[in-house]
C-alpha cells in the first residue's frame, strides 16, 4: 500500500480557523500577486487577513444574510468570500459566464439581498432589482460612480471605520455547525442548474485533507485562472494554496496563460484536462515541424532506461521543451475531467508531475485523488483520508457507480428535497458516475451514468472512451459520441467532430469540406479496425464550430444532443 500519507500542516474546520491560520504566517510574506498597468502588485498575508474583517464588519453592520458575487478571478473576490462567510452570513458565487437572463433568475433563487460584481454586470443586476429582486445593497469590484451602487473601496474604508470606532463585532461571531454557509449552483450540463448548500466544515475538512495527497510549500506560486466561481478553483488554488501560505497570482486571461506561467514563476499549477491537451498539441506540433521528433523519442527512451537505475535527468533533457512552461512548474494539479492516458504520460515524460484528482460540486469537492507516493496513469487516484468511496451494484467487470461518502458531503439541495434524497442515501453520495476500482484500490471513471450508451443487444458503450482515441488526431480540436436509432433493431454509434482549420489543411491540404469529410472517414474507418465491432462509428459529423462547453470546459452533452435531434 505505499507509505502512510504524512500530515504537514493542522487541520482547520472552519474559514474563520482558516485566517487565524493566516495570522500566524511571516505578516510581509505574499498572499496575492496581480498584474495591472503592466506592472506586477503583491498583497501580503497582513493586508489579506485585514481586508477579510473590514469586509466582515461592513456585512455585519448592515445585516446582509446573503452575498452574491460575480465576477473575474481577483483579489476583491476571495476577500468578499472570506469576509462574508467569517462574519457568519450565507456567500453565493455566480458563475460569470451566465447571461443577464440567468443572473437575474439565480438572484431571485438565492434571496440575496447583497451583490458583489464587475462592472460589467451592473444591467444584470439592476435588472433584477426592476424585476422584483429584493436587492439591498449593489457594490461594484470596478469602483463604479452611480446612483445607488457603493464603491469597493468606499466597504473597506467603512469596514476600517467600524474597527477603529470599537464597536467591531467579528469577535464575537459565533459559527454554526451543519449549517448552510456556501450557496453553489451546478454547472448546467442540463436545463436547471441546481443549488448545492455548504457548510464551512464541508469545505474545510475537504481542504485539510488534500495535504495527505500533495504538499503545496509557502514558498510555491499557483496561477488562478479557472472560473473562481467553481469549487475546483476556489477550494483548490484560492483556499487550499493560501491555508498552505503559498502566493496565489491572478491570470490575465486564458489567452495569457503562458506569458503569465513564466513571469509570476509559478510552480503550482491548476487546470483542466483541455487546457493541458490543448497545450501538449501545440508543443507536440512544433516539435514535429522542427523535425526532432527523433530525437525527443531517443531521450524519452535514454530517460526512461535511467529512470529504471532510479536516475532522473528529465529536467536537464527536456530543457528546450520546458521553456514552453517555465522552469520553476513543478506540479500539474488537474481534474474536472478525464484526461487521456497518453497525455499523461507525455508530461510526466518531460518530468512535469501531473496529480489528478476527482470530486463534484456536492462533495466540496474532491473525493478522490492521486498522491506524490501513489499514482496511476488514467486513475482518478484514491479516496481521500476522510473520504469514503464504494462502488455500487457492480456489472461483471466490477463497473458500478461511484458513491462518496465523508465530512465533505454537502448538505442537500436548497428547497430541492426530491433531488436531496435521490442523491444522498444513508449518508452516499450518488454521484452519477460510473467506474470500478482495482486491486489497489485506484479508482477509474467509464462515464457518467447519463452519458452511457445501451445499444439494444444490452452492450453499455462509454463515450469518452471513444472520444480520447478520436481526440488524438492531429487536426481535432474535440468530439462527443452518441446514438441514434436507425431501427427498431439497430443503433448507430456517431461522432461530431470539431476540427481546426489550420491544421487539418495541413494534414490533408487545401480540400473542400465534402472532401475532408471523406479523408477524416478514412481515418475514423482505421480507429474502427482496432475496436470490437459493437463500438465502430458509423456516421460523422465534421464541423469547426466548438462544442458547447460549461465554464469548467466539460461539453455540455444535453445541449449537444439536442442541437442533433437525438
Amino acid at each position: 500500500m505505499g507509505k502512510k500519507a504524512k500530515k504537514y500542516y493542522n487541520e482547520v474546520s472552519n474559514f474563520r480557523e482558516l485566517v487565524k491560520r493566516y495570522e500566524s504566517f511571516d505578516a510581509d510574506s505574499i498572499a496575492f500577486k496581480y498584474k495591472k498597468d503592466k506592472e506586477i502588485h503583491e498583497i501580503t498575508y497582513k493586508q489579506f487577513v485585514e481586508d477579510i474583517k473590514k469586509v466582515a464588519e461592513k456585512v455585519l453592520d448592515s445585516d446582509a444574510k446573503r452575498v452574491a458575487v460575480i465576477g473575474n478571478n481577483r483579489y476583491e473576490w476571495v476577500i468578499t468570500y472570506l469576509g462574508v462567510t467569517t462574519a457568519g452570513r450565507v456567500i453565493v458565487p455566480l458563475d460569470k459566464a451566465l447571461t443577464d437572463k440567468e443572473i437575474e433568475k439565480l438572484l431571485q433563487r438565492s434571496e440575496v439581498d447583497v451583490v458583489v460584481y464587475d462592472e460589467k454586470y451592473q444591467n444584470a443586476v439592476d435588472e433584477a432589482i426592476a424585476q422584483g429582486c429584493n436587492i439591498k445593497y449593489r457594490i461594484c469590484m470596478d469602483n463604479v460612480e452611480k446612483d445607488g451602487v457603493l464603491k469597493y473601496s468606499k466597504m473597506l474604508e467603512d469596514g476600517e471605520n467600524i474597527i477603529k470606532s470599537g464597536k467591531a463585532k467579528y469577535d464575537d461571531v459565533k459559527l454554526k455547525e451543519n449549517e448552510m454557509y456556501v450557496m453553489l449552483f451546478t454547472s448546467g450540463t442540463t436545463n436547471e442548474p441546481k443549488a448545492v448548500m455548504l457548510s464551512q466544515e464541508n469545505v474545510c475538512k475537504n481542504i485539510s485533507a488534500y495535504q495527505y495527497n500533495f504538499r503545496i510549500l509557502p514558498t510555491d506560486t499557483l496561477l488562478s485562472f479557472l472560473p473562481i466561481h467553481h469549487t475546483f478553483e476556489c477550494s483548490i488554488t484560492i483556499l487550499y494554496g493560501t491555508y498552505c501560505g503559498a502566493t496565489i497570482a491572478f491570470c490575465e486571461g486564458l489567452r495569457y496563460i503562458a506569458d503569465n506561467l513564466k513571469e509570476f514563476h509559478v510552480s503550482v499549477f491548476v487546470a483542466v484536462p483541455l487546457v493541458l491537451e490543448t497545450m501538449a498539441k501545440k508543443i507536440q506540433k512544433a516539435i514535429a515541424d522542427s523535425g526532432k521528433q527523433g530525437l525527443i523519442n531517443a531521450m524519452t527512451k535514454i530517460s526512461h532506461g535511467l529512470l529504471k537505475c532510479k536516475i532522473d535527468v528529465r529536467k536537464k533533457l527536456f530543457k528546450p521543451v520546458l521553456k514552453q512552461f517555465d522552469e520553476y512548474l513543478r506540479v500539474v494539479l488537474y481534474g474536472a475531467a478525464p484526461m487521456d492516458k497518453a497525455t499523461i504520460e507525455w508530461y510526466n515524460d518531460l518530468g512535469i508531475e501531473l496529480i489528478q484528482g476527482y470530486g463534484l460540486t456536492e462533495s466540496s469537492p474532491v473525493l478522490t485523488a492521486e498522491s506524490e507516493e501513489r499514482k496511476r496513469a488514467g486513475s482518478i487516484g484514491i479516496p481521500l483520508k476522510n473520504v469514503e468511496i464504494k462502488i455500487a451494484n457492480p456489472d461483471k467487470d466490477g463497473v458500478g457507480e461511484i458513491l462518496g461518502k465523508g465530512p465533505n458531503i454537502m448538505l442537500g439541495y436548497y428547497e430541492n428535497e426530491e433531488a436531496t434524497k435521490k442523491a444522498l442515501q444513508d449518508g452516499w453520495l450518488h454521484t452519477g458516475d460510473f467506474g470500478y476500482m482495482d486491486e489497489d484500490g485506484f479508482i477509474y471513471i467509464t462515464g457518467r451514468q447519463s452519458d452511457i450508451i445501451v445499444l439494444r443487444n444490452g452492450k453499455n458503450i462509454y463515450p469518452q472512451e471513444l472520444e480520447f482515441l478520436i481526440n488524438k488526431l492531429p487536426y481535432v480540436e474535440e468530439s462527443i459520441v452518441f446514438a441514434r436509432n436507425k431501427s427498431k433493431t439497430d443503433t448507430l454509434l456517431c461522432a461530431k467532430i470539431v476540427y481546426n482549420e489550420d491544421n487539418i489543411k495541413e494534414h490533408f491540404g487545401e480540400k473542400t469540406q465534402k472532401e475532408y469529410e471523406k479523408l477524416v472517414w478514412e481515418d475514423i474507418k482505421n480507429i474502427n479496425k482496432d475496436l470490437p465491432t459493437f463500438k465502430h462509428i458509423k456516421e460523422i459529423i465534421l464541423t469547426n464550430e466548438p462544442l458547447e462547453k460549461t465554464t469548467t470546459q466539460k461539453v455540455k452533452r444535453f445541449a449537444e444532443m439536442k442541437k442533433l435531434n437525438v
